[in-house]
């Protein structure tokens, strides 16, 4: 199926990792902003029921032929690239399948894009490029010192980016995120990695028995009660900010790195807590050992997103958060 045939007024976006928990978020909100979404996913994290919202190509980061067919066939107006790797146990253990992976897989899908004539990208950073910043306030100008293979395989592709506008004139808008929580308002996709690593899900399984317990890693930390404070972002809040990322570039203002997040944080215990009011249940949990990698605290300042894309978070309370995680928990989407 060429372009012509399934691009809307505003054209094809090609979303890599599209099939994933973000990425299948971001297609939905591109189908609402009138563009096409075309997902490109190998289904190793991702799930083929979450590609709802568009064409669906399965393929590899690591296979330049088939990119260059998918960019051939689509001809897509821009990329939204999410595919990653992102465990932050695994990216200590296992450095060299984060740089293999993540990196020399972003530049394949760079370089097909531009041979493509694809000149705007969108990527998914993280926060984990700067790396043990305690008690300040995150912007884009902190300095990056990124503790784990998964947060300097995403700055060197921030570097990748850079290299390719100077020579190529490839245009970029770099989100750098926080936690993200919470599902799709409508319950049509939601959170589920498998193995499941992140905190609100695990929770959810803890509460609802489909695990025994939620594992509280480390109660030690420098904070008032003494687990770690992250700043928690909505999935459907941070993937506005994409559309809003896209357009930006649409409108020819050049590339920009953005920071999202709310300024305010959350500890592991106080998600708990949201979490027994939110559901009226009791959460089961052990305290485990520290994690490798872990920073104490992390919280965004997003005064630039705000500023100059006009983004402003409207479901980013944690009740909020956690309300429609677990309605879509609840629902039974998936094969568990």
């Amino acid at each position: 199926m060429m372009a012509a045939e399934t691009g809307s007024d505003k054209g094809n976006v090609l979303v890599t990792g599209g099939a994933g928990y973000i990425g299948s978020h971001a297609c939905k909100a591109l189908a609402a902003a009138g563009y096409t979404p075309v997902t490109y996913d190998n289904l190793v994290t991702g799930w083929q029921d979450a590609v709802r919202f568009g064409p669906f190509e399965r393929g590899d980061l690591l296979d330049r032929a088939r990119l260059d067919a998918v960019f051939a066939q689509y001809r897509p107006a821009a990329v939204m690239h999410f595919a990653a790797l992102s465990q932050v146990g695994e990216a200590m253990a296992q450095p060299g399948l984060y740089w293999a992976n993540n990196v020399t897989g972003s530049l394949n899908l760079i370089e097909a894009a531009v041979a493509a004539g694809c000149d705007r990208f969108v990527f998914s950073s993280t926060c984990a490029t700067y790396g043990e910043h305690d008690n300040v306030v995150l912007d884009e100008d902190t300095s990056q010192q990124p503790l784990n293979a998964y947060g300097a395989s995403k700055r060197a592709i921030e570097d990748i980016l850079r290299d390719f506008e100077a020579a190529h004139g490839l245009q970029s808008v770099i989100f750098r995120y926080f936690n993200v929580a919470g599902a799709d308002p409508e319950a049509e996709v939601g959170e589920f990695h498998r193995p499941e690593t992140h905190l609100v899900p695990l929770m959810l399984d803890a509460i609802d028995g489909k695990r025994d317990a939620l594992t509280v890693f480390g109660t030690d930390y420098d904070t008032p009660d003494g687990t770690c404070i992250r700043d928690y972002v909505h999935v459907c809040d941070l993937v506005d900010a994409h559309v809003l990322g896209l357009n930006w570039l649409q409108d020819g203002k050049g590339s920009r790195v953005f920071n999202l997040g709310t300024g305010s944080g959350f500890s592991v215990m106080e998600v708990i807590e949201q979490s027994r009011a939110v559901t009226n249940r009791e959460v089961p949990y052990a305290i485990g050992p520290r994690r490798a990698g872990d920073c104490t605290k992390l919280v965004s300042g997003s005064v630039r997103a705000e500023q100059e894309l006009g983004w402003s978070p409207q479901r980013s309370s944690m009740s909020t958060m956690i309300a429609d995680a677990w309605r879509w928990h609840q629902s039974g989407h998936y094969d568990r």
